[in-house]
């Protein structure tokens, strides 16, 4: 069987919403990332057989097939085909899952697995139009007591079933904040972000550094922050994910094709899951695709060395280390989203599939780690799950 190989992955630094990435269209955002595949590789785009684009809100500028719209905006050739899919927040990483499973399947040798939000510009929900009926049909309301409440309310609902309290959810959230601030320090993040120009005042700068990073968090000063979906409740804007804007893409080719074209294979993939759960608290996918990838691929949760499990809410990945963590939870956050996560680096939908992979990929390169898995839940009840190699 042919194996499908990672030779690069990028991505543009996290915006802020209404920050340095407000002004730019998102599929020339997107063309960013795919020029930035290009030019780092000499690849000739002419080869490349497929692209796929995960995006969420697919509504005005984000509209129309934005994967097509990306390789045209680049300036690649008419001829590379391109498609875009949604399956919510782990869009791209679905997109990801295709273009591997493309390859592996002989269809494709080359393809480039991509994804962009910009969230600032076209907003959660915009695809949602009132005047032309709610996305929801009867029978699927009828099925849950037409209970179907915002991610936010299954997020709560999720700490209350784990027995997870509010000083739970601001240490993971203070946590997350902390490393980000360290791995950029260190420039953990230097070889996946791409520089990417913005203008302020009439001139043009380079935003070279996430945006969302809070330095100097404590669990003392998001204690201070109200709760944002229950006026009782747990979950705020501190133990949640950012609105944010950015773009990422990784390119992926056979093993073969890889080595006629000089380029060095970083990781290959090892095994894929999607899995479906309940729509109503919707977001403990992570947990039944974790344990559907290991027994798809034979291994345990101790033999994989780095996770990356989206922190779309802090319970959400504190439910899933509770569940797989055994008697030491905190060994197993140790090694997960060591280097903070979509708390303090933003989660911009659509992009960040192939975002978390670009620094997957790089930290298992950095700590000379073999395995790592990545997780994210998706809205709907849904989750991908990914294991890569090292190479």
């Amino acid at each position: 069987m042919t194996n499908a190989v990672i030779v690069d992955a990028v991505r543009t630094p996290g915006g802020r919403r209404n920050g340095k990435l407000k002004d730019w269209h998102p599929a020339d955002l997107a063309a960013h990332a795919l020029k930035a595949l290009e030019e780092r590789n000499g690849l000739d785009p002419a080869i490349v057989d497929d692209v796929v684009m995960g995006c969420v809100m697919q509504v005005g500028e984000q509209a129309l097939n934005i994967g097509r719209n990306a390789v045209l905006a680049a300036g690649w050739p008419e001829t590379v085909p391109a498609t875009t899919v949604d399956r919510q927040c782990g869009s791209s990483q679905q997109a990801l899952h295709f273009a591997a499973q493309g390859v592996i399947s002989g269809a494709y040798d080359v393809a480039v697995a991509a994804g962009v939000e910009v969230m600032t510009r076209t907003p959660m929900g915009a695809s949602i139009v009132k005047d032309m009926g709610l996305p929801f049909p009867q029978s699927m309301m009828d099925r849950y007591n037409s209970f179907l409440p915002p991610q936010g309310i299954g997020a709560e609902m999720i700490a209350e079933e784990f027995g997870l309290t509010r000083d739970d959810l601001d240490a993971f959230g203070a946590e997350s904040q902390q490393r980000a601030a360290r791995a950029t320090a260190e420039g953990r993040f230097e070889r996946e972000i791409i520089p990417t120009p913005y203008t302020i005042d009439g001139t043009t700068e380079m935003m070279t550094a996430d945006e969302g990073i809070r330095e100097g968090t404590t669990i003392e000063t998001l204690a201070a922050l109200k709760p944002a979906f229950k006026e009782d409740g747990m979950i705020t804007a501190g133990n949640s994910s950012q609105i944010s804007d950015g773009a990422s893409a990784v390119l992926v080719m056979s093993e073969e094709k890889a080595a006629e074209l000089g380029l060095t294979p970083r990781a290959r993939f090892h095994s894929f899951a999607v899995a479906g759960t309940d729509p109503v608290t919707m977001l403990k996918g992570p947990i039944p695709v974790t344990e559907k990838i290991l027994a798809k691929s034979g291994l345990s949760i101790d033999d994989i060395d780095l996770f990356e499990v989206n922190e779309a809410f802090a319970p959400v990945v504190l439910a899933w280390a509770k569940t797989y963590g055994g008697d030491d939870v905190d060994k197993l956050l140790a090694r997960t989203n060591v280097n903070g996560g979509a708390i303090a680096l933003g989660h911009p939908l659509g992009c960040s599939g192939t975002k978390l992979m670009s620094t997957l990929l790089n930290e298992l390169e950095r700590t000379g780690g073999r395995y790592g898995l990545q997780t994210m839940c998706e809205g709907g009840g849904l989750a991908n799950a990914t294991i890569i190699e090292r190479i």
